[in-house]
């Protein structure tokens, strides 16, 4: 298990660990070729709306996480995914939910972006231009910079 990471920077909510836990596959899109990912706001109603954030979902009653990922996937954002490579987890305490994010990176997929619930989207690269950044998404952006340190040969 990773660390608990509080969402707005305080201590975690009485209760803590001991609430029940979210499950939530979460899709890190690349594209080598260009050199980017995917991110994608939170739609408009939803906690933390206009956030921006890797796009993905809830785990449903006996799902695995890639299958949560690949309906998720069709359902927000239009694209069939192929494999999807399981990579970290987080688990998350927002005010609203603990949630564990499982982080899967996903290289090959089908289909046109197509925002069906009225999100944003944009492909970045480090240091990300866009903000405000969802909270459980900046683990993500640390461990990309690590890996690209580490391609590049940095320490």
């Amino acid at each position: 298990m990773s660390e608990l990471l509080v969402a707005d920077g305080e201590r975690p909510r009485e209760g803590g660990v001991d609430r029940p836990i979210t499950e939530v596959a979460v899709g890190v899109l690349i594209d080598d070729a260009q050199g980017c990912f995917l991110l994608t706001t939170r739609p408009p109603g939803k906690v933390y709306a206009g956030y921006w954030e890797f796009p993905g979902g809830k785990l449903e009653a006996g799902e695995t996480v890639a299958q949560a990922l690949r309906r998720e996937l069709q359902e927000e954002i239009g694209v069939t995914i192929g494999q999807a490579h399981p990579w970290h987890q987080k688990l998350v305490d927002y005010p609203h939910a603990l949630v564990r994010l499982h982080f899967c990176k996903v290289y090959d997929w089908s289909g046109e972006l197509q925002m069906h619930e009225g999100q944003e989207f944009a492909w970045q690269t480090l240091p990300v231009t866009v903000e405000p950044v969802l909270p459980g998404t900046v683990p993500v952006l640390e461990w990309l910079a690590q890996e690209a340190g580490q391609a590049a040969g940095q320490p």
